[in-house]
C-alpha cells in the first residue's frame, strides 16, 4: 500500500501564525513527506498600494468585511497550484528508531469514511472555512478529512469573509464552513491549527502507534477515560488496582466503564448516539448497594441456601455479590420483630436461628427491587426484615 500524503494550504493575513505546524509530530510528518504545508499571504492579492483586503459591510454596521474580489483571486490561485511559502520541520527528528507499528508489523489502517456529498467532485480540494457560524467540527470530521489529499484553509478576520466567496468557490472546491466551539476568536488561524492537528495525526504513519488515536475520546462516540502511569501510589493516591491485575479482559472492561461514566458525567448527550451493549448499560446505571436484614434461617442448610442466593442475585442483575451471615446470639437482646411475627403467625417460637444477613454488590436495580431480589433468592417462606441502601463507590 502506497503512503498516503496530505497537502495543506492556508490563506491568511498573518502567515507567522502557522508556525506551530512546524513543531513536534506535525513537524516530523513534514520531514517524512507525509504532510506538506503551504502558507499564502492574502495581501498578495490585496487591492491598491496598501494591499487592502477588507471594506465596510454593505447595509452598514460595525467592523469590516473581507472582500470577495481579493479572496476569489487567492483561492483561484491556490486551486491552480500556487505553492505559497512552504513550511519545514522546526528541528530535525530521529528517523532511525523503529516505531511501534513497524516493530509489530501493523498495517496502515486509514479511516474508511470520506466526506464527499451528493453532486460534489471527489477530486476537488476540500476548502475549510473556520467560522463560529459553521457546523460543529467533530472527531468524525477529522477521521473523514484524514483521507483527503488536499485541504485548503481560508482564515477570516474582522466580521468575516463575504459570503459570495464560498458560493463561487463551490466551482473549484468542496466547501465546509465549520466551528470549533460556541465562542468567537479574533480570526480563523487558531481554529485552523486545531483542525489541522486533529486531522493530520490520524493519517497512517504520523503517530507511531495506530491504537493511540483509535482509543481517543470521540473515536467511538465517547470520551476517553482517565489515564495512569508510574508511580503506583503518588501523594497518597493509588492508581486503580485492576490496572495491575495482568487480566487484559478486566483492564479493557475497566477502561470501557471509565469512559462510559466520564461521558455520562461530562457529555451525557453523546450517549444517545453511542452503540451500547448490555455490559455498557449496566456500567452506566449500576450502583453499589448493601442489603442489611434480620432473617430466620436453618444454619445447617445455609451453605446450600447461600449458593442458591448467589445464583439468584446474579440472574437478577447483580455483579459479584458478597454474602455474609452472622448469628444473633440468644438472649443478647429483646425479642426481635421477626420472632414476634413468627410466634403470632405460626403459634410457636421459631426453630430457625435469628441471623444478620448482609448482601453487598453492584446492580442497576432500584433499591426496593434489590431488596426483593435478595428475598426471592432466600428459601421459600423465609421470615425477613430489612432494607437496601446505597454505599459509596
Amino acid at each position: 500500500m502506497s503512503k498516503h500524503t496530505l497537502r495543506l494550504d492556508v490563506v491568511t493575513i498573518f502567515p507567522e501564525y502557522l508556525e506551530p505546524l512546524r513543531h513536534a509530530l506535525l513537524g516530523k510528518a513534514i520531514e517524512q513527506g507525509i504532510v506538506s504545508v503551504g502558507v499564502h499571504d492574502l495581501r498578495q492579492w490585496g487591492i491598491g498600494v496598501h494591499r487592502s483586503v477588507d471594506a465596510p459591510p454593505l447595509g452598514g454596521g460595525p467592523g469590516m468585511v473581507m472582500r470577495p474580489d481579493v479572496w476569489g483571486e487567492a483561492l483561484d490561485a491556490v486551486a491552480d497550484g500556487h505553492e505559497g511559502e512552504g513550511l519545514d520541520s522546526a528541528a530535525p527528528h530521529r528517523n532511525d528508531k523503529a516505531r511501534h507499528d513497524e516493530v509489530n508489523s501493523v498495517a496502515p489502517r486509514p479511516y474508511e469514511v470520506g466526506d464527499v456529498r451528493e453532486g460534489e467532485d471527489a477530486e476537488q480540494p476540500l476548502l475549510i472555512v473556520p467560522t463560529p457560524a459553521g457546523t460543529p467540527f467533530t472527531q468524525q470530521d477529522a477521521q473523514a478529512w484524514s483521507r483527503e489529499s488536499h485541504i485548503v484553509f481560508a482564515c477570516g478576520r474582522y466580521e468575516g469573509i463575504d459570503q459570495r466567496v464560498f458560493v463561487d468557490a463551490q466551482q473549484r472546491y468542496r466547501v465546509r464552513e465549520v466551528s470549533i466551539g460556541d465562542y468567537v476568536l479574533i480570526g480563523g488561524e487558531v481554529a485552523t491549527l486545531v483542525i489541522a492537528e486533529a486531522v493530520t495525526r490520524l493519517i497512517p504513519g504520523v503517530l507511531g502507534n495506530t491504537q493511540s488515536h483509535e482509543d481517543d475520546s470521540f473515536s467511538d462516540g465517547l470520551l476517553e477515560g482517565p489515564s495512569y502511569t508510574k508511580p503506583r501510589t503518588w501523594r497518597g493516591i493509588d492508581a486503580p488496582e485492576v490496572l495491575f491485575s495482568g487480566d487484559h479482559a478486566k483492564v479493557e472492561r475497566y477502561r470501557r466503564d471509565a469512559s462510559l461514566l466520564r461521558t455520562q458525567r461530562v457529555r451525557p448527550e453523546l450517549l444517545e448516539a453511542a452503540e451500547l451493549d448490555d455490559d455498557d448499560v449496566f456500567a452506566l446505571h449500576a450502583r453499589n448497594v448493601v442489603t442489611a436484614m434480620q432473617v430466620l434461617v436453618d444454619e445447617k442448610r445455609w451453605p446450600k441456601a447461600r449458593k442458591s442466593l448467589a445464583r439468584a442475585l446474579r440472574k437478577a442483575g447483580y455483579r459479584d455479590p458478597e454474602i455474609s451471615l452472622e448469628l444473633i446470639g440468644p438472649h443478647c437482646e429483646d425479642e426481635s420483630i421477626l420472632e414476634t411475627d413468627y410466634l403470632l403467625k405460626e403459634g410457636h417460637p421459631p426453630l430457625e436461628s435469628l441471623c444478620r444477613l448482609e448482601v453487598r454488590g453492584r446492580t442497576a436495580l432500584e433499591l426496593e427491587a434489590a431488596t426483593q431480589a435478595v428475598v426471592a433468592g432466600l428459601p421459600r417462606g423465609t421470615y425477613w426484615y430489612g432494607t437496601t441502601r446505597l454505599v459509596g463507590d
